[in-house]
């Protein structure tokens, strides 16, 4: 966590695993969340991923090896759901600074700031269905179909390919594509004028569009996540992923 002035930078720093977060970086984000909030002279929170070949690469998939009963992936995506709702509750702009890939986890994080400043390379979407073989929550969909409607959402996670950064912006998801070498500082600069703006305006503006989706009663999941993460694809998944080898899909 680094500071500039009104502006609070979080940096998922795990660059040798593509920035794929353990339990313990997701619990860091809830937590840097929980201090711009404390801390009045925050204007900004920006999040980026150390390395510069991404932003979060979902996951650590390793973590999976211990999931053994369904109560384990509903755990899973209810922690992920509780981290997500904070974030995206956070009372000030935030802003997501993507550099390679944002997929999985790292995808969703990105759904749930406020602007999104991506290099040509960055790369978007949860490419589950060719990879591990798990799913997203309930809200996760919701949040996704929110933003790119249900046919563009079943396409890629059918296809499991990733949104180009052009493909990002024509759809407003990627507010400006600046090359690697600018982007740093574009960010800061757009941070700069974000954070000289009225706070309660910005705050008020931020909430309101948030409570706009937030209100609406989601459709029970739980089944849905157990049938998942207790099915032999899943546990295929894992081992394949981890052993670096494709996946023997048999849809049990």
């Amino acid at each position: 966590m680094t500071r500039d002035g009104p502006v609070m930078t979080l940096t998922f720093n795990r660059p040798e695993a593509h920035n794929a977060l353990t339990w313990n970086m997701y619990d860091r984000l809830y937590e840097a969340c929980e201090e711009a909030d404390r801390d009045d002279s925050v204007r900004v929170l920006v999040l980026r991923g150390a390395g510069g070949k991404a932003f979060v690469a979902g996951t650590d998939i390793g973590q999976f090896q211990a999931f053994e009963r369904a109560e384990d992936g509903i755990a899973y995506e209810r922690d992920g759901d509780r981290r997500m709702a904070r974030l995206e509750a956070v009372r000030k702009p935030v802003i997501a600074q993507v550099q390679g890939f944002a997929v999985g986890g790292g995808f969703r994080i990105t759904a749930c700031c406020d602007l999104r400043i991506a290099t040509p390379e960055a790369r978007f979407g949860a490419p589950i269905a060719r990879t591990v073989g798990n799913c997203l929550s309930m809200a996760a969909y919701a949040r996704f179909v929110d933003m790119f409607g249900p046919s563009r959402v079943k396409e890629l996670l059918f296809t499991a390919r990733l949104l180009t950064a052009e493909e990002a912006h024509a759809t407003g998801y990627v507010q400006e594509i600046v090359p690697a070498d600018r982007i740093e500082a574009r960010v800061a600069a757009l941070a700069r004028q974000i954070a000289d703006h009225a706070p309660i305006t910005l705050w008020v503006t931020k909430e309101s569009i948030r409570r706009l989706s937030a209100g609406r009663m989601l459709p029970e999941d739980e089944d849905l996540i157990a049938a998942t993460y207790t099915s032999a694809d899943f546990r295929e998944g894992v081992r394949a992923f981890l052993d670096k080898r494709k996946p023997e899909w048999t849809g049990r």
